[in-house]
């Protein structure tokens, strides 16, 4: 599951996605059967832009100028078995630090006991990669030896050059985790970088009809 895709990936239909249900705590999450996929990120890196230009529908994935709005666990049905997951926002939210801890606690468990989940998607503002959340969040997608993409979102605000040496800049740091961790850049007011997203996620997906 962890190579990469290649030209035998049957792409999947994102633009079939519809929401399914929300969960506050695993216990109410769908059926623990099929495949998922798993977008996290900092308040404002730009989620739930990324998944609704995937998905092409601008209103699939609440978006707010209030960092901080998602504080679910949100899953949308793409096709039988298989759906994408939108986890709450971490970083600049101002909540309480309670509700701060129970998301953490809530995020981890899922990454840690979530039999169905293929793989996680990563969003990071490419201007600002790697910040200690973001590394929170990859120490437990390593420690749960769980695929991660890491998108470099809002591409769009930099110039080509400083884009490409930020995306080579992760690729280094990234190297010791070896091949379980890949990344690229995105925009989702350019749909930059859109179909490697849809053949990463798809190569995830998919691979739960061979087992």
């Amino acid at each position: 599951m962890n190579a990469p895709p290649d030209d035998s990936t049957r792409l999947l239909n994102f633009r079939a996605t519809s929401f399914l249900i929300s969960a506050a705590k695993i216990s109410q999450c769908p059926d623990d059967s099929g495949g998922e996929v798993a977008f996290a990120g900092r308040s404002n890196a730009g989620k739930s832009s990324a998944i609704n230009c995937l998905t092409g529908n601008k209103k699939l994935a609440r978006t707010s100028k209030t960092p901080g709005r998602t504080q679910l666990l949100n899953f949308f049905n793409l096709s039988e078995g298989c759906r994408l997951v939108d986890l709450p926002g971490y970083g600049f939210a101002k909540v309480p630090e309670k509700t701060k801890r129970d998301w953490n606690r809530l995020m981890e468990n899922y990454l840690k006991y979530r039999q169905s989940l293929r793989g996680l998607i990563l969003l990071m503002d490419c201007r600002h990669p790697l910040q200690p959340f973001d590394q929170q969040m990859l120490a437990w997608a390593m420690a749960a030896q769980m695929p991660t993409h890491i998108l470099l979102t809002k591409s769009d605000k930099m110039k080509k050059g400083p884009a490409k040496a930020a995306l080579l800049a992760v690729s280094s740091k990234i190297e010791v985790y070896g091949g379980l961790i890949s990344v690229q850049l995105f925009s989702a007011e350019k749909n930059t970088g859109l179909s490697e997203l849809i053949e990463t996620l798809s190569f995830w997906l998919t691979t739960i009809d061979s087992e």
